[in-house]
């Protein structure tokens, strides 16, 4: 349910319907709007007395909220979310650029990588510090002295950092280094996780489980804002279906239905989809023309030596083009 206040409605008049949301039971969310503030009822498990609500001074109109997803929904907040990082825009009037390696390696490669991307205007470098891999053998992270690495990465060349926490017992440790919390496709549905990121005050880069339908990656969403975080960004990076051509099917539809079912901002990996570096570029601009907010790419100044994801992993020349290509295409066609 969702209680739509005036559009002169007072600090006071929006505090005394969330009172009054409480006192029934529930828990109330508001959502301030371009125009007018609108409070979001969770926790109801079945209909709430709209005129114990609909009464109260400032209110505008109460009405239903159909989808199961509640706080995620344009229904809730028709107006697009802009996620705010260190003064870079994700969600905003432009396309934004997530690129580097799948994993942190020597912090002399990490330079050199930092290096590129700065010269690119590209604000946000990713990189794993802990790694979850299907064979256990696998190279797993350089863990707490990739985080450290990671800081002197932020700390030199001033980028904003995007790594993945892979436990409840790391999330502390890597809010500290990073300026965004990836939750990976693995992890989607890791509800306790989901609740403890929820209380952080970084934003956090949500991705698609490979077999997650569009309603489960959004109710993963749920938890996030519900536990408090309004900071979150959707990430499509495919899913598992019958073809093997690429490594996953990158589901460019789900980033026009999420755009149209969800007020949160939709990245794409074109990288993971692919699983090829020579189809990561042409799947990268598929997703921006169905309108996604941003791409996140493995890049790497040698990808041939990578310590992890090679083949899928562009070289710093081959991510300068996608990157021209799709700063050309915004420009004509999309925003600004």
């Amino acid at each position: 349910m969702l209680v739509v206040m005036n559009v002169g409605a007072t600090a006071e008049q929006i505090e005394a319907v969330a009172r009054a949301i409480r006192e029934l039971g529930f828990t109330p969310h508001a959502m301030p709007g371009a125009q007018r503030t609108a409070v979001c009822v969770t926790g109801n498990k079945g209909p709430v007395h709209r005129d114990a609500l609909a009464q109260l001074p400032g209110v505008s109109e109460v009405i239903s909220v159909s989808k199961p997803y509640k706080l995620v929904s344009r229904e809730a907040q028709p107006e697009s979310t802009v996620v705010a990082v260190n003064g870079h825009a994700i969600g905003g009037t432009a396309i934004q650029f997530i690129a580097g390696p799948c994993s942190v390696e020597s912090e002399d490669r990490m330079f050199g990588i930092a290096e590129r991307l700065v010269a690119m205007n590209i604000p946000f470098l990713r990189a794993g510090a802990y790694k979850p891999r299907t064979s256990p053998y696998a190279f797993q992270g350089l863990e707490k002295e990739g985080l450290r690495i990671l800081d002197r990465v932020r700390e030199r060349f001033g980028l904003r950092i995007v790594t993945e926490v892979l436990s409840e017992e790391t999330v502390d440790e890597v809010t500290a280094a990073a300026d965004v919390l990836q939750i990976g496709a693995r992890n989607m549905q890791n509800f306790a996780l989901l609740k403890k990121v929820a209380r952080c005050t970084k934003p956090v880069l949500l991705k698609r489980g490979a077999s997650a339908t569009v309603e489960e990656w959004l109710m993963a969403a749920e938890y996030l804002l519900s536990g408090g975080n309004r900071q979150v960004i959707l990430c499509e990076r495919g899913i598992r279906t019958f073809s093997d051509h690429t490594r996953n099917t990158l589901d460019v539809s789900a980033i026009a239905v999420v755009k149209s079912l969800s007020h949160l901002p939709v990245v794409a990996d074109p990288s993971h989809a692919a699983g090829r570096r020579e189809f990561v570029a042409p799947l990268g601009k598929a997703a921006v023309a169905a309108g996604a907010d941003g791409l996140i790419i493995e890049a790497h100044v040698d990808p041939n030596s990578a310590w992890s994801d090679g083949a899928q992993t562009l070289g710093m020349d081959e991510l300068e083009r996608l990157v021209e290509d799709v700063r050309r295409y915004d420009a004509a066609f999309r925003r600004t």
